[in-house]
């Protein structure tokens, strides 16, 4: 091995065997930063220039190859030299540049391996182009050479999609030209030097493989299909489609469209909700905070959620014990837990191994005291004060002092579930959105007494079941269902004031979301939330605005999807407009005098925006939410707001006044 030189900060190279290696080390990801651009050309330059190197290696340091852009840069003045300037200077290299993905390679860094004239991975690498989730296309070649290298569908499907692949997926693709289980750097040398003195093998210069239209066409169709509306991925798939054109001019157009792109809403929206994740787990005041150890999970509760969240658990790698109130309540639940882990192996999720170590790890009781050895308990149980409270009495007198009790409750105070326990600061609540091992959301909630050990407790175990965690504090609701309370208000004041559901809904799926607020009612079933509001009627305001026409469905019969009708009819299943809705919804308004107006779509969206920006500025004002991009961030994976418009609170403080 040579001596090390370094070309920047974040970038070194040192000569083996008259082959310049190197190596990028900017943490935490790698990303090509200026200070890497920087660095990578100025080595290249080097190789090129030194009589003795024959090639070049590169890689990157600890478990990343390069991350991709440095979004920090984004909407800053551009700074030489720019990506596609040390690629372009890179892919012309006279001597061999080979790739050594040791890591992730994602956005700019696999732009960066696709320039290279040989690529082998490690197993473990995974590469991608997700710049659409980003609100942008490549910019640096990405729509340009991996068409060339793997062909215009398998491109379009990665890079519309924004997917990532495996090591073994991208040999079979034929993104890499191998995948190595050995010393990476070593097997990287010794093709380098097989390939020096050989003609190169450029990205740039590969053909376009003639690719089906009909095939394009439906692929095509399947992703806009899906992209509802957004720009980014129509783009990708105009770049990747008209591969064929030179490649000096697909490159430009690429680097414009995503210049535009970069500098457009919808960028700017999915930056703020990148950032904001980043943040989400951040607790003021509790930094350096250590969580208690976790190792095994009890589940109070076997039903659809109590269910999922074991699944959740389970593949995390905790072991867990479910526990319901009889032996029979018990046994379902274990059932329904293996049906979820077998249709999880049936689609590939899990092979045969991991599904029998994931059973292995579960056990099942209906007596309290199998739960003596958990870590943490979370109860699923029914939403009912009573219920949870006497379960965590019983829970004080089986588990640990030391064990953290969190509740899963949606509307209640769990305040006054910790109250009920021997320890109070050991409680915390862990709100789970259903289905509980697909949903990623979870809401943190931070009771009055809770410990600050038990809260980084909860937010380690998000972390670990690879949820989205998001702390709020005590409210009716929590942040998620406190917004979703207003939005939904507001839509039957809409409803009262002149629209009609399907025009809402029509508002909000054009919007972005993917399914309109009143088929989600009628898919969800309507009793639910009538047997609540008839609970409540007796303490409701009567100064406050009432909306009856919910109440009026219900006694009619019209409960939903499952009844055959509810907001909508279902005749054969399929959702259509019913005139007896409108009756109702008129009769509704005559009754209270109200003279009905037409609503636009953007009417619509506004008063819907208002309403949730403006109870989430309250939730904001009274301490419940930290940040408004925690806010968003509920909204857009709870709630199915639409990530590229960035949320509410972001979305109503891009509004013009």
């Amino acid at each position: 091995m040579g001596e090390q030189t370094d070309f920047s900060t974040g970038v070194s190279g040192e000569v083996r065997q008259s082959v310049l290696v190197v190596t990028i080390d900017n943490p935490p990801v790698n990303a090509a930063s200026a200070d890497v651009r920087g660095g990578l050309a100025k080595a290249l330059a080097h190789a090129e220039e030194a009589i003795d190197i024959r090639g070049v290696v590169l890689t990157g340091a600890a478990k990343t190859f390069i991350g991709g852009a440095d979004i920090r840069e984004f909407g800053q003045a551009p700074v030489e030299p720019t990506l596609p300037t040390v690629i372009e200077a890179l892919e012309a290299l006279s001597k061999p540049v080979v790739a050594a993905i040791n890591g992730s390679a994602l956005g700019g860094g696999l732009e960066v391996a696709l320039a290279c004239h040989h690529r082998i991975a490690s197993p473990l690498a995974q590469m991608g182009l997700p710049e659409v989730k980003l609100g942008i296309v490549p910019g640096a070649g990405g729509t340009q050479r991996l068409p060339r290298l793997i062909g215009i569908p398998a491109a379009l499907d990665l890079i519309a999609s924004g997917r990532s692949v495996k090591a073994h997926e991208a040999l079979s693709l034929g993104i890499v030209d191998d995948v190595v289980d050995t010393d990476l750097t070593k097997a990287a040398v010794a093709v380098t030097l097989e390939l020096a003195g050989s003609p190169l093998r450029r990205t740039s210069q590969l053909p376009v493989s003639p690719a089906d239209p009909a095939d394009v066409e439906k692929l095509s169709a399947k992703i806009l299909a899906k992209a509802r509306g957004q720009r980014p991925p129509a783009e990708a798939i105009r770049l990747v489609t008209s591969v064929a054109r030179p490649f000096a001019e697909g490159l430009a157009d690429e680097r414009a469209t995503f210049l535009a792109l970069r500098d457009g809403q919808e960028a700017a929206a999915l930056r703020h909700v990148f950032f904001a994740e980043r943040e989400a787990a951040k607790v003021p005041g509790f930094e350096g905070v250590e969580p208690r150890p976790v190792k095994v999970i009890g589940i109070c509760g076997l039903g659809l959620m109590g269910s999922g969240i074991a699944v959740a658990a389970l593949g995390a790698g905790y072991t867990v014990i479910g526990l319901d109130q009889t032996e029979e309540a018990a046994e379902t639940g274990r059932q329904r837990i293996i049906g979820l882990l077998e249709r999880a192996k049936a689609s590939g999720r899990i092979d045969e191994a991991g599904f029998a170590e994931q059973v292995a790890r579960l056990s099942i009781t209906a007596a309290d005291q199998d739960l003596a050895p958990c870590d943490l308990v979370i109860e699923a149980v029914f939403d009912d004060l009573a219920v949870k409270t006497d379960l965590f009495r019983r829970l004080d007198r089986v588990v640990r002092p030391d064990a953290v009790l969190a509740t899963n409750t949606s509307y209640l105070n769990p305040d006054e579930i910790a109250a009920a326990t021997a320890h109070p600061g050991r409680v915390l609540g862990l709100h789970f959105f259903s289905p509980a091992h697909v949903m990623r959301l979870l809401e943190v909630v931070r009771c009055g007494r809770t410990a600050p050990n038990v809260l980084a407790t909860g937010l380690a175990v998000a972390k670990k079941l690879r949820k989205l965690p998001v702390v709020t504090g005590v409210t009716e609701g929590f942040i998620g269902n406190r917004i979703f309370s207003a939005y939904r208000r507001e839509a039957e004041f809409l409803l009262e004031d002149g629209a009609l559901p399907h025009e809402i809904d029509a508002a909000l799926e054009g919007y972005g979301f993917p399914m309109g607020l009143f088929a989600v009612y009628d898919m969800a079933g309507l009793e639910i939330a009538w047997a609540r509001r008839k609970r409540f009627a007796a303490s409701r305001d009567r100064k406050e605005r009432y909306v009856e026409i919910a109440d009026r469905l219900c006694e009619a019969g019209r409960l939903g999807q499952k009844a055959g009708r509810g907001w909508y009819a279902y005749p054969d299943g399929k959702r259509t407009i019913d005139p007896e809705v409108t009756a109702i919804i008129e009769a509704c308004r005559a009754a209270k005098s109200i003279t009905s107006r037409q609503f636009s779509s953007e009417e619509i969206i506004s008063r819907l925006l208002s309403a949730m920006a403006s109870e989430g500025e309250v939730l904001l004002a009274e301490g419940i939410a930290a940040r408004t991009g925690d806010i968003d961030l509920v909204m857009i994976n709870g709630y199915g707001f639409p990530a590229h418009k960035g949320g509410p609170m972001f979305a109503k403080a891009q509004t013009p006044r």
